[in-house]
């Protein structure tokens, strides 16, 4: 027998208008253009520009209209509520959901024309050999195992079994190895080496002989272990030269491109216009900020969707298709007020939040110097402004701020803390600055290991840990002591 159980539980739920809010803080200055033009085309109540007549709020003041607010939901109230025209059982729609992009509306890309792909571009330039239809068929796929950066990872081998199995062509190492010469012809130089001693020959190759160049070759194909692992001595020893020959050579070598794929201008690379949404100043000595003007549209409810709701109250004969209208209009109108409420509380939110982060890091936007910069979490501004950490984040993860000193991504303005020999906060940014000066001023000839750098820092007054130099150097994409080497 079935059993009839109440149960009473709370829950947190947001509403429409928070979840609009939500997802328009996180867009940056751009996509936010996009969704207010998206909006603007879904509904007809909501205008752009200045409204040269009395605002929406006067319109209904004026024609006695009361403005509630009612479980969330702006409801328009007249001399007759067009609630009572829809049954008992009956809820509007409206009601029922938000007004925001679904899900798989977000992150939309602007698209971009197609170009010539890299390996279009390869197989363009095959067209002015001479080839025979083997060779062709073996040309065309070793160009399509060519990757963005050049090469072919691929064993000659495994080519020889895919091309029986897939184009029907039966041939041999010794065949592709000859075609693969050609496709290594191609422009740009390097293209088709299957590791970067091949790629490195092929340039040098290309090039005027000298003896500089010659003596780069004899490195790459003799001794490329101990050039990659900067084991100058030995080079010196085995070539029996001088350090400025050997210096003249490496400098050959370090003009080579390792990516030679990556050269191609026709690869369709999107390139991301950086758009900053905060601008910060400095006059006369203080900080001022600004909130980009692309963030503060001017917009409007539509006056004519104003004056049909005010011609429906004014009609003495309601029919059906009259009530639909209303309906309808009531729909768009408040859908037309959250949205301009939404960006409203947006522009307040995203400058309080970049006011608080200017003001923690003052020492750092007054002088540049990034060794200024405080230790700063998302709980410390979201403190300070009384809101949630993850309203912060939405603002500092996808927004950019121009300074005096270039544009920057406000979350880099965040770090960690570590306590310095005197026992304060320092910021991890701070710590990895100064490692990045030490290193960029040592001897070259002789550069500092970590446990050298962990005893430098420690005499500056950080007491870092070698396998924290280590970390913090990794971070800063600085190799270790003996790939820093020079001659």
């Amino acid at each position: 027998m079935l059993k009839q159980q109440l149960n009473f539980k709370l829950s947190q739920k947001l509403s429409p208008q928070q979840i609009q809010l939500m997802k328009l803080i996180q867009l940056p200055t751009q996509a936010f253009e996009q969704r207010i033009n998206q909006e603007m085309n879904e509904n007809p109540a909501l205008e752009g520009g200045k409204d040269e007549g009395d605002s929406f709020d006067d319109e209904f003041e004026n024609d006695d209209y009361e403005d509630e607010f009612e479980n969330g939901t702006e409801v328009i109230e007249t001399e007759i509520n067009v609630d009572d025209y829809l049954s008992d059982d009956e809820t509007p729609s409206y009601k029922l959901s938000a007004n925001n992009y679904s899900a798989d509306d977000e992150d939309k890309e602007m698209p971009y024309a197609a170009g010539t792909s890299f390996n279009q571009y390869l197989l363009q330039q095959l067209n002015t050999y001479r080839l025979d239809d083997d060779e062709k068929e073996i040309a065309k796929f070793l160009v399509g195992s060519v990757d963005e950066g050049g090469y072919i990872r691929r064993e000659i081998i495994d080519i020889v079994d895919d091309l029986a199995f897939t184009q029907n062509v039966y041939t041999d190492v010794d065949k592709i190895e000859k075609v693969l010469k050609i496709v290594q012809d191609l422009d740009p130089a390097g293209v088709g080496a299957r590791d970067l001693q091949e790629c490195l020959l092929i340039q040098l190759e290309r090039k005027k002989p000298t003896a500089a160049i010659s003596l780069a070759i004899s490195i790459l194909e003799e001794t490329f272990d101990h050039f990659s692992k900067k084991h100058y001595k030995k080079l010196l020893q085995k070539f029996d030269i001088s350090e400025d020959q050997l210096r003249e050579a490496i400098q050959e070598i370090e003009g080579l491109n390792p990516k030679p794929g990556g050269t191609y201008s026709g690869n369709n690379r999107i390139v991301e216009h950086v758009v900053p949404d905060f601008a910060i100043t400095i006059v006369d000595g203080a900080l001022e900020l600004t909130l980009n003007g692309r963030n503060a549209p001017e917009l409007h409810v539509s006056r004519e969707y104003t004056n049909m709701l005010k011609g429906y109250k004014e009609s003495k004969d309601k029919s059906k298709s009259q009530k639909d209208a209303v309906q309808f209009i009531k729909q768009k109108l408040d859908a037309a007020k959250w949205f301009i409420d939404a960006i409203k509380q947006r522009q307040q939110t995203l400058f309080v939040t970049m006011n608080a982060i200017m003001h923690q890091q003052q020492e750092y936007f007054l002088s540049g110097d990034e060794r200024r910069l405080k230790p700063m979490i998302l709980k410390d501004i979201a403190d300070k402004i009384n809101m949630d950490i993850s309203t912060v984040s939405r603002v500092a993860n996808s927004k950019y701020v121009d300074t005096p000193y270039g544009t920057r991504l406000i979350k880099d303005f965040f770090s960690e803390s570590m306590k310095n020999d005197q026992g304060e906060d320092v910021s991890t940014k701070e710590i990895k600055k100064i490692l990045e000066i030490t290193i960029g001023e040592e001897d070259k000839r002789k550069p500092l290991t970590d446990d050298k750098l962990a005893k430098i820092l420690l005499e500056k007054g950080y007491p870092i840990a070698r396998r924290t130099i280590a970390k913090y150097r990794e971070q800063l994409s600085l190799p270790v002591a003996r790939l820093r080497k020079e001659i």
